[in-house]
């Protein structure tokens, strides 16, 4: 799934790949998928797009935010976009294709399940999207120390797993299961660690990690085992996940354990992680 390194990424493409270009043709839902899922009326889109200019494109947490005229298409979850040359055969599948004017093409597919939302700049009342568009990025000044001293001093923080604090209730925009088995890794901390236990000097080195390796990971691209809006792989090469399960740990050369948690995967090692 996208999150913040890969969103990063996706938005300064298109961003630098379409800002100014015109949106001439708008096509819905060419490839219907029951888990892709639209805000209003998708049929609707090309009143809003068609005829205006692409503007921009930020990350807001984990979801990427297009602006075209007067109205921003959001992104969220398995919703990739792809950039499509004007010399380049668009995909036969897929939910959504903005063309623009030179014949480029910014096409949508959803894998698994995705969301695509469009609404008029600032009307976006979408809870999960406020909270993206508000909350400090682990990416820029704003996650200092007083925000992580704030994070920490929520009720009930203490009682919760170390992924469970870092990965639910968007406490921390676009860091989901992903990029979570990486930070956990290099600040030494088990996922299913109880954040209670952990020390004053713990705690800052799993913020450290936090914001360390996820602009480590969003300065090479996002993660080799995701894709970029140009449909290469990132170039930040995963410590802990679907590929490195059963191979040594780099730090102690035990063998890396993949378990069910909290509705997801986690991988860890057994005597470095603790």
């Amino acid at each position: 799934m996208i999150e913040l390194p890969e969103a990063t990424t996706m938005a300064e493409q298109i961003r630098r790949s379409l800002a100014g270009a015109i949106v001439t043709e708008v096509e819905v839902n060419r490839t219907p998928h029951k888990m892709a899922f639209f805000t209003g009326d998708p049929h609707a889109y090309a009143d809003h797009l068609k005829g205006r200019p692409l503007t921009g494109a930020v990350a807001r947490g984990g979801l990427i935010e297009i602006t075209v005229g007067d109205h921003q298409l959001v992104l969220s979850d398995g919703a990739y976009p792809r950039l499509v040359d004007p010399d380049e055969a668009v995909p036969d599948k897929h939910q959504l294709a903005l063309v623009l004017e030179d014949g480029a093409s910014l096409v949508v597919s959803v894998q698994m399940y995705g969301g695509m939302s469009l609404h008029p700049i600032g009307e976006n009342d979408n809870p999960y999207y406020l909270t993206a568009v508000r909350a400090p990025s682990p990416l820029g000044p704003a996650f200092d120390d007083a925000h992580a001293s704030r994070l920490l001093a929520a009720p009930g923080v203490d009682r919760l797993s170390a992924k469970a604090f870092l990965a639910t209730e968007q406490r921390i925009p676009g860091l989901g299961n992903g990029v979570l088995q990486d930070i956990l890794w290099f600040a030494h901390v088990h996922p299913k660690r109880k954040m209670g236990t952990l020390d004053g000097r713990e705690r800052a080195e799993l913020f450290h990690s936090v914001r360390q390796t996820l602009r480590e990971m969003t300065h090479l691209g996002g993660r080799s085992t995701e894709r970029d809006a140009r449909g290469n792989a990132g170039g930040y090469s995963v410590v802990m996940g679907r590929t490195t399960r059963s191979l040594p740990c780099a730090r102690c050369g035990s063998r890396i354990v993949k378990e069910a948690y909290l509705g997801g995967a986690v991988y860890y090692c057994p005597d470095c992680q603790l």
